[in-house]
Order: C-alpha cells, then sequence, then structure tokens
C-alpha cells in the first residue's frame, strides 16, 4: 500500500481518536461542546449518545492504526483489508451523517475526507 494512502489512513484515525477523546471525557467543556457543534442546554440529553459515538470513533480510528501497524510489520493482506474496509466505512458514515445533518457538513468533510483520499490513494497505486 502506497505511502498517501497509509498517510490518509493515518489522519483519519488521528481525527476519528482525537474526537473520540473529546467526546467521551471533555465533553463538559464549553469550548469542546462548540467544536463538537452541540450547546450546554443538550449536555444531559447527549450523554448516552456522545459515549456510544466515542467509543466507536477511537475503535474506528484504533483499527486504522492496527491496518497501517500491520503493513509495516508484514501482514499487507491484513493490512489492506483494515485500512480499506475501515476507509470505506468512513466515507459511508460521512455521506449518512452529511445526508442526515446538512448543516454539520464540516464534520462530515473531517470524517470522509481523509479516507476518501486514501481510498483514492490505494486505487490509483
Amino acid at each position: 500500500m502506497n505511502l498517501a494512502t497509509q498517510v490518509f489512513a493515518a489522519l483519519a484515525a488521528l481525527t476519528h481518536i482525537v474526537v473520540g477523546i473529546l467526546e467521551r471525557f471533555f465533553y463538559d467543556r464549553p469550548d469542546v461542546r462548540v467544536f463538537l457543534t452541540t450547546s450546554a442546554a443538550d449536555a444531559p440529553e447527549v450523554t448516552l449518545w456522545r459515549s456510544g459515538v466515542a467509543v466507536y470513533n477511537i475503535l474506528l480510528g484504533l483499527g486504522l492504526v492496527a491496518g497501517v501497524t500491520a503493513l509495516h510489520t508484514g501482514d499487507t493482506t491484513v493490512g489492506r483489508t483494515l485500512v480499506v474496509h475501515l476507509c470505506a466505512f468512513l466515507v459511508v458514515s460521512a455521506i449518512v451523517f452529511l445526508a442526515s445533518f446538512p448543516r454539520l457538513w464540516r464534520g462530515a468533510l473531517g470524517q470522509g475526507v481523509p479516507p476518501a483520499a486514501a481510498l483514492l490513494a490505494a486505487a490509483l497505486s
């Protein structure tokens, strides 16, 4: 798998791990809620939702880390499979997110552009 694919997959992983950590552990901070485009009024109602989404984001990011790591430790089949599958999953999720919540388009781009770039780079290699 080429370097561009790995870099974009790693960027997608970093994005999802950081956002997941913010959602799970730092959501009570107003500046984090603004970054996540939610308000203080929503905080109690979205606790259960954000906790689940946070874990989902962290695990997706860690899956991409595992894929890139597998590529570098000689298990290219596993690495390619993880990277392609998880990047495709993230792109589809971003499209659904954008279609469902158009006003949150920035979040959809953050979720979908790096893995889409990884898939494009993989297809062109």
